[in-house]
């Protein structure tokens, strides 16, 4: 009788699943909402600026927010989103982090 000393598969793939699942439930989201008050233009300079996207990604969300009400711009650690949607906030954008 042969004896295998590695678990079954189907243990290791709900283990690896689970820790990913941990892994990705502390990540905390930035909120950037429509306003009547904020040009395009300042938005995309903003999300440049604050969240360091490309001028792609800074438009693509622009218009998300513009056309759906709000967009998820930044992902990540609360130790890191907090200053920036700070910024965000003090340059008059509506955001909030989740």
């Amino acid at each position: 009788m042969v004896k295998y000393a590695t678990k079954p598969m189907w243990e290791t793939e709900k283990d690896s699943a689970v820790d990913v699942l941990e892994q990705e439930s502390h990540k905390y989201q930035i909120i950037v909402y429509n306003d009547d008050v904020n040009t395009f233009d300042w938005v995309i300079e903003s999300l440049m600026d604050v969240c360091e996207h490309t001028p792609e990604q800074a438009e693509q969300c622009s218009i998300l927010i513009h056309y759906k009400g709000k967009c998820e711009v930044l992902t990540g650690e609360l130790e890191d989103l907090k200053p920036r949607c700070t910024e965000l906030l003090n340059r008059g954008l509506s955001a909030e982090i989740i």
